[in-house]
């Protein structure tokens, strides 16, 4: 228990240090919504979205980010690189076990991602007023397991990808989607109804968090769908996951 707790204050260490993981990671997703913000316009309620400010609107999306630039970017292409440099290899001649550098980086990996999504929350909430969870339980629960989603799949990156690059370009794909689906690139009541449908099963589940945030409780076929991504993709990576 001693080393593992050592492990996760040196990846937390490696994280923070990394200027481009650590901005991009923590803080983009809270830049966007602040600068989006800033236009007057959509701070403005519009009949469009049910009468909501679009500030209001989008904040699940930039969860989204948070989520999904650190779980399906950061997690698999560090593991990916250290598997490449045979850093996973040398472990196991260590009393360090590689499933515990696994576990430190899923670890610090979590934090960051719900450290990036309460800094947007609080932001939200105190530079424009942006209303916080109004179903906070359903909120949690929708974030809970879109986030293990969301990881699942990041490990499943990991574990099949030989190279960090090859990592690179497989999360690439995978964050791209999530975003598409998320409404990040286009908001979602922009987007056709097919789309919008499919993206309430695609991790982290941006319609279940979209629900809980204006007051009603998420389905519960997109939470089993959440459910089911990560027992399904933790499963096959766990199986799949090579050490070197």
């Amino acid at each position: 228990m001693r080393s593992l707790g050592k492990l996760i204050q040196i990846e937390a260490r490696l994280f923070l240090r990394d200027p481009m993981t650590f901005i991009v990671g923590l803080l983009l997703p809270t830049v966007v919504l602040i600068g989006l913000g800033a236009v007057p316009a959509l701070r403005e309620r519009s009949e469009d979205i049910g009468g909501q400010r679009f500030i209001d609107y989008f904040a699940p999306s930039t969860i989204v980010m948070a989520v999904g630039v650190i779980g399906l970017t950061n997690l698999p292409v560090v593991l990916a690189t250290y598997r490449e440099q045979g850093v996973l290899r040398r472990m196991r001649a260590t009393p360090v076990a590689p499933a515990q550098l696994l576990l430190a980086q899923l670890v610090v990996n979590i934090v960051a991602s719900l450290a990036s999504a309460l800094l947007v929350i609080a932001s939200g909430r105190i530079v424009y007023g942006v209303p916080l969870p109004q179903h906070p339980l359903g909120f949690l629960i929708a974030f809970l397991l879109g986030i293990t989603a969301v990881f699942a799949l990041g490990m499943l990156v990991a574990a099949v990808a030989p190279t960090a690059r090859a990592a690179t370009g497989l999360s690439t794909i995978l964050f791209m989607a999530a975003m598409f689906f998320g409404g990040v690139y286009l908001p979602r009541f922009m987007l056709p109804d097919a789309v919008a449908n499919i993206g309430a099963f695609v991790p982290p589940g941006v319609q279940s968090l979209l629900d809980a945030w204006t007051g009603t409780a998420p389905a519960a076929i997109p939470l089993v769908a959440m459910a089911a991504t990560a027992i399904a993709a933790g499963a096959v990576a766990a199986r799949v996951f090579k050490w070197e």
